[in-house]
């Protein structure tokens, strides 16, 4: 008894599953006859090969599914013992790119979830091979390629009629009427209009901006790029107006800061008016610089911050945020800090005149840190029902 069951599992260690995997990228099973995929099963790839032919006798694809189908029956019958041979279809989309080869690995995850396959045997009309076979070989490993191409006459009667085909596609087909009559079209309008004013002579010049402009665009995706931008002003919806009151504050206290870079510059260009040459001279007036680029640019610095501070703080008050006290508290701070920049400009343009005002901004500055923590705490504890706070944001402001 446990001679056979090792038999048999031995011999289901040793099968082959291979699927014949036929590939439509262009998705004309469901464009021109309706049909969905992905197909597993001989039948259900003979009726859509046969109900495809039908719609369109000379689409490539019926013919690369004919072939899969008569692939199978072949090695059907040549097979043997440990292999198992199964045949699918799936396909992309008409729009191509990546739409298609997004579809066409979805259909084959979905294909292998239902026949796990160790191989696989790939046909395609010749013209995909390119696009399709890097997606299949990153899935399971392709042992072989059949490439379908559909032989013509070359008879002058075929080949107009092959001709007419594809300038049928060029006018129907939005993809391709655009480049191959958009762009013509317009330069046949232009050459109207300048030999209306008589003004050919200019047609050149106005032929090498228009396709310069057109490979411009195409080439670094600008139409792409203001159509994703329109997509969005018309989807976009405005944040909550504390959010918008906080961005707004960002972004003035940031000019603030930035205007006061500029009026500290002015200050020390103002008054530091001998530029000297060397560079002892440069390190004797640094200090008086620095001390005039200080004076010039602190108020706008604590403006600034105090700003972007004010606005998110009532952000946090709307929402309920227990940070809206230290935040209130980090305000405060920074607002003394002007006193302590004023110090510190001082001692830089005149040392002789002593530290004290430096020193005493300093010490007053910890007395009002310390200050605003007990506030904080009082505040808090006595407001505790206000705050909509998470267990991690009580721990995080005992933390802080």
């Amino acid at each position: 008894m446990a001679a056979k069951e090792n038999k048999e599992t031995k011999e289901k260690k040793e099968q082959r599953r291979i699927l014949i995997l036929c590939v439509d990228r262009d998705g004309d099973l469901s464009t021109k006859a309706g049909i969905k995929t992905p197909l597993l099963g001989r039948t259900e790839n003979l009726d859509a090969a046969v109900g495809l032919a039908l719609r369109d006798p000379e689409e490539p694809d019926a013919n690369a599914m004919f072939e899969a189908v008569r692939l199978h029956d072949r090695l059907q019958n040549e097979k043997k013992s440990e292999e198992i041979f199964e045949i699918a279809t799936i396909s992309g989309s008409e729009l191509g790119s990546v739409g298609a080869d997004r579809k066409i690995a979805a259909e084959l995850s979905e294909l292998l979830d239902s026949f796990s396959a160790d191989e696989v045997i790939l046909v395609t009309d010749g013209y995909s091979d390119e696009a399709v076979l890097p997606l299949v070989e990153s899935r399971v490993p392709v042992s072989s390629v059949r490439r379908i191409v559909v032989k013509h006459s070359e008879s002058i009667e075929e080949t107009a009629a092959l001709f007419t085909r594809y300038l049928r596609i060029i006018l129907e087909n939005p993809r391709y009427s655009r480049i191959a009559l958009g762009l013509p079209g317009l330069l046949f309008l232009i050459l109207g209009i300048l030999t209306i004013f008589n003004w050919v002579h200019y047609y050149l010049i106005a032929i090498v901006l228009i396709v310069g402009a057109f490979m411009l665009v195409k080439g670094f995706g600008v139409d792409r790029a203001v159509k994703s931008f329109y997509r969005w002003i018309r989807e976009y919806s405005p944040p909550s107006l504390p959010v918008q009151i906080s961005n707004f504050s960002i972004i003035a206290g940031i000019l603030c800061v930035a205007i006061s870079i500029y009026s500290g510059w002015t200050n020390a260009a103002t008054n530091i008016t001998q530029v000297p040459s060397d560079l002892p001279g440069w390190l004797s007036i640094l200090p008086g610089a620095a001390g005039f680029f200080v004076k010039g640019s602190m108020d706008l610095i604590v403006v600034g911050m105090c700003v972007i501070l004010f606005g998110r703080t009532i952000r946090l008050y709307f929402e309920r945020d227990a940070r809206v006290l230290r935040n209130g508290a980090l305000i405060v701070s920074v607002m003394w800090f002007r006193w302590i920049l004023d110090g510190t400009a001082d001692v830089l343009i005149r040392p002789e005149l002593g530290y004290e005002k430096l020193v005493f901004s300093i010490v007053v500055g910890i007395l009002i840190g310390v200050a605003s923590v007990l506030v904080i705490f009082i505040v808090h504890r006595s407001a505790r029902g206000f705050f909509a706070e998470s267990k991690a944001q009580v721990e995080e402001f005992g933390e802080g």
